[in-house]
């Protein structure tokens, strides 16, 4: 039974990995706590979700098509919000984020209602091994989650576009002065997230099913991962994700399952009150 759960906390963790991804570059490019994530998550879902049943493309184009649609909100809402509040503070920010995620949960919910809805999806049996049951959900959630973490791994390492981001990160005015743009690099920074964003929908719809409180259902524990990871690192969010996803998988043994989102207030008080930089925050954190 733990060899279960401990594969369950697994595949959780990394449902909550891009999120948290999407949440920690946002924060460490624009200085912010964007709250909309979940309603971000939300309407990736929703947007896969047309396309895979009302337009009837199979599961992976509308998991694309719903990656480019998100992205393109998330740069819309900077042109339209975030880009004419930048120089007015985190404050400021944070609560147009707020503002942001009633606008796309009502969004969909004025479209689509309160309804739940399922992918066009064919379910197959479980894989048995080692007397662990392997969904396929399961496994098509690992695959993603992994094949988009090397990819932004290498995005942020390995790419010209990774080292004026990561420039942008460290010290905006030093950049500025070395020619990156930091308006440019801000909104390639929202396509990334929005895109993240989207399919973790995808995924998370799968887990579960799409409805306009899908995001809200994961906003905490991915504020969690992220916060115990270190806002501004993209390493510590993936770790802070399986870490939150293992913990909340394991309470089941000493607490009822409805009461697991305990887990990651408890995580965030203890951090706050004892780390409150998380496992890999640095310099710019306590900046």
């Amino acid at each position: 039974m733990i060899a279960q759960l401990v594969l369950n906390g697994f595949v959780t963790g990394l449902l909550l990995a891009l999120p948290a991804l999407a949440l920690t570059l946002t924060f460490g490019i624009l200085k912010f706590p964007n709250f909309a994530i979940g309603a971000m998550l939300t309407f990736g879902a929703y947007a896969a979700w047309v396309a895979n049943s009302l337009l009837g493309m199979p599961l992976a184009v509308a998991a694309v098509a719903s990656a480019v649609v998100m992205a393109l909100v998330a740069m819309l809402c900077d042109v339209l919000v975030y880009s004419r509040l930048r120089d007015r503070g985190s404050i400021t920010l944070l609560v147009s984020s707020l503002g942001i995620s009633l606008v796309l949960e009502n969004i969909c919910r004025f479209a689509f209602g309160n309804a739940t809805r399922n992918f066009a999806f064919e379910v197959a049996r479980p894989i048995r091994w080692h007397g662990l049951r392997i969904n396929q959900e399961q496994l098509i959630t690992a695959i993603v989650v992994i094949a988009c973490v090397i990819l932004i791994q290498l995005l942020l390492h390995a790419s010209p576009l990774g080292r004026a981001m990561r420039a942008v990160a460290d010290n905006p005015a030093l950049a500025a002065v070395r020619g990156v743009e930091r308006q440019t690099i801000a909104r390639i920074t929202w396509c990334i997230a929005g895109s993240l964003t989207a399919l973790s929908g995808v995924l998370a719809g799968l887990d579960r099913a799409v409805d306009p409180l899908l995001g809200w259902n994961y906003q905490i524990p991915i504020f969690a991962a992220a916060i115990l990871g270190g806002l501004g690192s993209p390493t510590g969010a993936i770790v802070g994700a399986i870490v939150i996803g293992l913990a909340e998988e394991l309470s089941s043994l000493v607490l009822p399952t409805n009461y697991r989102q305990i887990v990651s207030f408890a995580v965030i008080l203890l951090l706050l009150l004892v780390r409150n930089r998380g496992l890999f925050g640095g310099k710019a954190v306590r900046k």
